[in-house]
């Protein structure tokens, strides 16, 4: 994963530079990740690690469907990182699937606040996706803001559990 985020800060900055690369200068490999390259992943994955019957198994990483965030924050925790990986593979071995994503935060805050917060979490997770090989067509996000808390109480505790993206597929949205 970090070897990822590497490689996309890497061409990040390439694309940015002023000036072309010296003709002496060889540029950096880049690992090809399409869909293309995925081998032994078919339609309903290896082993069926990815059938569509995976995202209702308690069992299955796929049945879990939230990324839970720090308080003011839209950056994903590196506790999250396999979700997100195990979902992006899925929308690759199952290519008519889509996936909407709602950004959510706690009851504190403006309304406008919690709901550019909520904007940015989903986009988080979005792009994340992306990067780890989802395809753009297949992701949307959006935000709820405060509107869908899990928990009601006035806590920390309750509130750590509405700052979140929940993750639905196609048919739950």
């Amino acid at each position: 994963m970090r070897r990822l985020f590497m490689l996309a800060s890497l061409a990040f900055l390439a694309a940015c530079s002023s000036q072309p690369p010296a003709p002496e200068q060889a540029g950096a490999g880049v690992e090809d990740r399409s869909p293309r390259d995925l081998g032994s992943v078919s339609p309903v994955g290896r082993d069926g690690l990815y059938s569509p019957d995976r995202l209702k198994d308690p069992k299955s990483v796929l049945y879990k469907r939230e990324v839970f965030f720090d308080l003011d924050s839209y950056t994903i925790r590196d506790e999250f990182k396999p979700l997100l990986e195990a979902h992006a593979k899925f929308l690759q071995a199952n290519a008519k699937y889509k996936m909407l994503i709602q950004g959510n935060t706690d009851e504190r805050g403006s309304r406008e606040y919690n709901l550019a917060l909520g904007q940015k979490r989903a986009e988080a997770v979005r792009k994340a996706l992306q990067l780890l090989g989802a395809r753009e067509d297949q992701l949307e996000a959006v935000s709820v803001g405060k509107e869908k808390p899990r928990c009601g109480e006035a806590s920390e505790e309750c509130w750590a559990q509405n700052r979140r993206a929940d993750i639905l597929y196609s048919g739950e949205f």
